[in-house]
């Protein structure tokens, strides 16, 4: 069934791994060569892991890609490790996408399609992660970026003229896209249908040896097993925090320093006048008249605006100078020499004449020396607690570039250095997950497992307040538990993989017979481990139902709508707890019509999915058109050299 049905009812089995690469880069994350040797689509050495039309990859754009991969799925997952993210099949999905990108790149050139230099340029300037303080590009803030992911800027400006291309090449084929009314009434009375079948479980457990397995047994299955006791890496994380209390005592203003602020700013400490006000702006003076008159009568402002078809806008507080600067001096003089509650008299801006009510006047006496003294103390001893704090995060800053140790800097500042427990990288304690790493390390715990062991760095948590220096020590690096630390766990599922092949065994007996015609609850009652199944499970149930389960569509129901009306089918369970026997007896069909909201739901749902599959069909057919070619001995040397085996 083709790509989108399959999106459209949402019915998975066992668990996908998703790869998200990253927006702006997709070869990311420099990474050491990977070299073999023998021939390959006519060219030598064992460094090219496919050929996709004329273009070579290689075995570190590979490699770049899968770290790239890695370092994405850790903003979801913190504790993914390279292990786990290999044994689930990563890097051939990796691989799968680098091929594609570059099939649709050769495909572009192919037919004339272009990214030029001034596009990219483009991208580049536009890209939030480039920005500086402004807002706007920053050319430093890029060359930052480049330096801070190993990349150079061929690197990010040749990915970015592929994503470009893959834009004008695949996006096209998917806009637009509108399914039929009958397509879509077919698949929103499927909603409405209702399924009748009965699910039964052969339990592993039933058939599983009580003897322990031998040494070698127990060897054989752990190594085929690892996958399933990778532990996620660890680190110890020590630190320390400073802040105000390590800046000692600081020197108080000096009259000269208060006198000098005071001159500086004297404008903020001069009498002040500011006014709330309500304005209308008419084209003429007679009609400026006429509202001012209208008012004056006993009408209100908002009144007289709404009987000639207008509206009032109130502002404010406001000072002269800045309402000037939105109207006009004459305007600004007009309304701030008027009485609080008053009219002003009608004046000019740009925009026409205002009619303007005073309804608040905010009048502030000016401060002299003396009275500004407080307010001047307060802000010149806050300047210098924030300059000698930042004198000190800067100095200790050197210190951490110069590799002056954590214990040396703690020395420095006389503080205390604190240790976590090992730790994950989802910010648990690995011994005990339901405790959490402290709060104060939560902003550097993704950069404490990207750094090296022993070498401290520095963050300031609260802006102007609090600074962390940190380190990683005691790394454990993600990998499979030791047969000998958990090997009750490793026998225990041992006996149940011997018990799915004696469960298996039996659904193999019990779809024989219901072929034979024995209905289901007979079938299994003849086997003679039949006492340790629970019992079969009458299903009755509509589509509706299943949907409001979201995403917990256990997996037995989902073969049950997906099956033919009369069919039996067999399912393994995950984690080899059983084998599944599926019957589906009778599908009663439902109905809709058009006026049906569900029948819009669906209609609209089905238009983005539908060319969803327009794009993949394309995209399969432009790696037919260019032609790939793999290397499967370099395939696996980056395999080997991703999991530390080289």
């Amino acid at each position: 069934m083709i790509q989108f049905f399959r999106k459209f009812f949402q019915s998975k089995v066992g668990i996908a791994v998703t790869l998200a690469f990253l927006g702006l880069i997709a070869f990311a994350f420099a990474s050491a060569d990977v070299s073999s040797t023998g021939t390959f689509g006519g060219v030598s050495g064992g460094d090219r892991v496919a050929v996709v039309g004329d273009e070579k990859i290689s075995t570190s754009d590979l490699s770049r890609a899968v770290n790239n991969a890695v370092d994405s799925m850790r903003q979801q997952n913190p504790t993914i490790s390279m292990e786990a993210f290999l044994e689930q099949d990563g890097l051939e999905q990796v691989l799968d996408q680098v091929l594609e990108r570059a099939a649709i790149s050769g495909f572009a050139d192919k037919y004339g399609l272009r990214a030029g230099t001034n596009l990219v340029n483009s991208e580049i300037i536009s890209s939030p992660a480039f920005r500086g303080a402004d807002g706007n590009f920053s050319e430093e803030s890029y060359r930052q970026f480049l330096t801070l992911r190993r990349l150079n800027d061929t690197i990010v400006r040749e990915d970015l003229r592929s994503g470009l291309l893959e834009r004008q090449v695949i996006i096209p084929s998917g806009l637009g896209s509108v399914a039929p009314d009958k397509f879509a009434s077919r698949y929103a009375a499927l909603l409405k249908e209702t399924r009748k079948g009965s699910i039964s479980i052969v339990p592993s457990s039933a058939f599983a040896p009580s003897k322990d397995p031998s040494d070698a047994q127990l060897k054989a299955f752990y190594e085929e097993s690892k996958g399933d006791y990778i532990r996620p890496e660890r680190r110890t994380i020590r630190y320390i925090t400073f802040g105000d209390n390590e800046l000692g005592k600081l020197p108080a203003p000096t009259e000269q320093e208060i006198a000098a602020n005071y001159e500086e700013n004297r404008e903020q400490f001069a009498a002040s006048e500011e006014r709330t006000i309500t304005q209308m702006i008419v084209p003429t003076k007679q009609a400026a008249d006429a509202v001012r008159n209208r008012v004056q009568g006993g009408a209100t402002l908002e009144v007289a605006a709404r009987e000639a078809g207008l509206t009032t806008a109130k502002l404010g507080p406001v000072s002269r100078s800045d309402y000037a600067s939105q109207s006009s001096a004459a305007v600004a003089k007009a309304v701030f020499e008027a009485n609080n509650k008053a009219i002003a008299v009608p004046a000019r801006s740009g925009l026409g004449f205002h009619v303007v009510r005073i309804d608040a006047i905010d009048r502030q006496p000016g401060k002299n020396l003396d009275q500004a003294r407080a307010e001047i103390t307060a802000a010149l001893r806050e300047q210098k607690r924030r300059a000698a704090l930042s004198d000190l995060a800067a100095r200790i800053e050197e210190q951490v570039d110069d590799r002056v140790s954590l214990t040396d800097i703690a020395a420095e500042l006389k503080v205390d250095i604190a240790t976590t427990k090992p730790v994950t990288g989802a910010g648990t304690v690995y011994e005990n997950p339901q405790e959490q790493v402290p709060q104060i390390l939560a902003p550097a715990l993704q950069s404490a497992f990207q750094m090296e062991e022993s070498r401290p760095q520095l963050a300031e948590i609260v802006p102007g307040q609090t600074f962390l220096v940190y380190e990683a020590s005691d790394i454990t690096r993600s990998a499979a538990a030791p047969l000998a630390e958990i090997r009750t766990r490793v026998v225990d599922a041992w006996k149940l993989s011997e018990g799915s092949k004696g469960a298996k065994a039996a659904v193999d007996r019990i779809m024989k017979r219901i072929a034979e015609g024995v209905a289901v609850a007979g079938a299994v009652a003849a086997e003679k481990s039949q006492s340790r199944f629970p019992p079969v499970d009458e299903i009755n149930l509509n589509r509706e139902q299943l949907v409001a389960l979201g995403g917990n569509v256990p997996a037995p129901l989902a073969l049950l709508f997906s099956m033919a009306e009369g069919t039996t089918k067999k399912l393994e369970a995950p984690n080899n707890a059983g084998w599944f026997v599926v019957q589906l007896e009778d599908i009663e069909e439902g109905t809709i019509s058009k006026e049906d909201e569900l029948f819009t739901q669906t209609k609209q749902s089905l238009g983005p999915m539908l060319g969803s599959e327009y794009s993949e069909q394309l995209r399969s057919a432009v790696l037919t058109e260019i032609g790939t070619e793999t290397n499967e001995a370099a395939i696996e040397a980056v395999r080997k050299q991703l999991a530390g085996e080289n």
